[in-house]
């Protein structure tokens, strides 16, 4: 496993200019190129246009960088900035092919509560629309916790929260998931 630079000493690099810029934004790209793209690819279900907008998204994070203050962690503000960039490219393809392509997912008759008849596709959309209903803390600590299978004490690093505020955040997640799961099935 390769030991990636830490998340501060990446962004002091950065904003020395120069080589050291270009050098930083390699270090970005090792270390969280591979997690921006499953979460963007969770949402657009396209390797198309899962490539487009990380493309997007690296530009971004390029352009804005020197500006990061550090208030978040490095990951919660790229993530917000690939949920962002995601919304928003689906929106604008959306509405260049006139395809709705958030068409309702789940159609479920009266009577069929269960998700056992649900092909995994179904499921697992049905998924990251409630993930993409959560705060942003909450949506980065589930896809760290859920999909990325990380430890709390790895979240804990990348978000730069305590291990206890991280259990809450993903227990309140998996609360408001079932909610809004249960209210999709129900209707």
């Amino acid at each position: 496993m390769t030991k990636h630079p830490e998340d501060d000493d990446i962004v002091h690099l950065f904003k020395k200019g120069g080589n050291h810029t270009n050098t930083a934004f390699n270090q970005i790209v090792a270390k969280y190129g591979d997690i921006l793209y499953r979460q963007i690819r969770a949402i657009t279900k396209n390797h198309e246009f899962t490539n487009d907008v990380l493309q997007n998204v690296l530009v971004k994070v390029y352009q804005n960088l020197a500006k990061f203050k550090g208030d978040s962690a490095l990951y919660t503000w790229m993530y917000r900035i690939a949920r962002n960039e995601t919304l928003n490219f689906l929106d604008k393809e959306k509405r260049r092919t006139g395809i709705d392509i958030d068409e309702p997912i789940l159609e479920i008759m009266l009577g069929h509560s269960s998700l056992d008849s649900m092909t995994s596709e179904k499921i697992s959309d049905l998924l990251t629309r409630a993930v993409n209903t959560l705060p942003e803390k909450q949506a980065a600590v589930f896809q760290l916790k859920y999909f990325e299978e990380l430890k709390y004490s790895e979240i804990s690093k990348k978000l730069n929260t305590s291990e206890g505020a991280l259990k809450a955040s993903f227990h309140h997640a998996k609360q408001k998931i079932e909610v809004f799961i249960l209210d999709q099935l129900n209707h």
